[in-house]
C-alpha cells in the first residue's frame, strides 16, 4: 500500500491535536494508510527515511500520537493512521525517583509515571542469557524499557518478599510488589 501521509502532515496533526495534553489516541480508528519509514530503536531513538530524528520537541510531538494495537505500532490522527517499526519498547525509563507513594519514572519523551497498579513494572529474562529486560508501563498500553543505570538503581530499592508462594527479589511501589528474580536464583 502506498503512503500518502507524511511525517510533516503527522505531525501538523499531532500539533494540533495535543494543545490541551495528550490526544485521546484511543478513540480514534482513523482508516489505514499503510507504512511509514519510521522506526524506533530499542535505545528510544527515533528514525525517518533511516536518519535520527534530531528534534526532541518532534519525537515528544509524534510519541503523542502512538498507538499499540496488539502487537503493532501506529502514528494516529482522527484522520489518518500509520504503521511504524518498533524493536521493543516505544519508550526509555532513563531516570526515577522516590516519591510519596513510590518510584515516579522518567522517560526519554518527558513522560512520568508513579509505578503502581497502573503502571505495573515487569522484567523479562532472555532465555539463552538470562539478561533482564525490565519495563515499566508508562501510558495507555505503552511501555518504557527500563534503562541499565536506572534498572541497577532500582535493584539497590528492592527487597525480598513472598509472591506466588515462593520468595522473589523485587521493589515496591504504589502498594504493590513488583517481583524481578525469584530469591533462590540471586548471586
Amino acid at each position: 500500500m502506498d503512503v500518502k501521509v507524511s511525517a510533516d502532515s503527522l505531525a501538523k496533526s499531532a500539533s494540533a491535536a495535543s494543545k490541551k495534553g495528550l490526544p485521546p489516541v484511543e478513540k480514534w480508528n482513523p482508516p489505514f494508510c499503510g507504512d511509514l519509514d519510521m522506526r524506533i530503536a530499542r535505545d528510544g531513538t527515533w528514525f525517518y527515511l533511516g536518519t535520527p530524528i534530531g528534534r526532541a520537541e518532534l519525537v515528544r510531538l509524534f510519541s503523542t500520537i502512538l498507538k499499540k494495537e496488539g502487537d503493532d505500532y501506529f502514528l494516529v490522527t482522527p484522520v489518518e493512521k500509520v504503521g511504524i517499526t518498533v524493536e521493543d519498547a516505544p519508550f526509555v525509563a532513563v531516570d526515577f525517583e522516590p516519591v510519596e507513594g513510590g518510584l515516579e519514572f522518567l522517560t526519554n519523551v518527558g513522560d512520568k509515571a508513579v509505578a503502581g497498579p497502573d503502571h505495573p513494572i515487569r522484567v523479562v529474562r532472555d532465555p539463552e542469557t538470562g539478561e533482564p529486560s525490565p519495563y515499566v508501563l508508562i501510558r495507555r498500553n505503552l511501555e518504557a524499557l527500563i534503562d541499565r543505570k536506572s534498572f541497577y538503581r532500582l535493584v539497590e530499592e528492592g527487597e525480598t518478599a513472598e509472591h506466588d508462594g515462593a520468595d522473589w527479589f523485587g521493589v515496591r511501589s504504589g502498594g504493590q510488589f513488583f517481583p524481578i528474580i525469584p530469591a533462590a536464583d540471586l548471586p
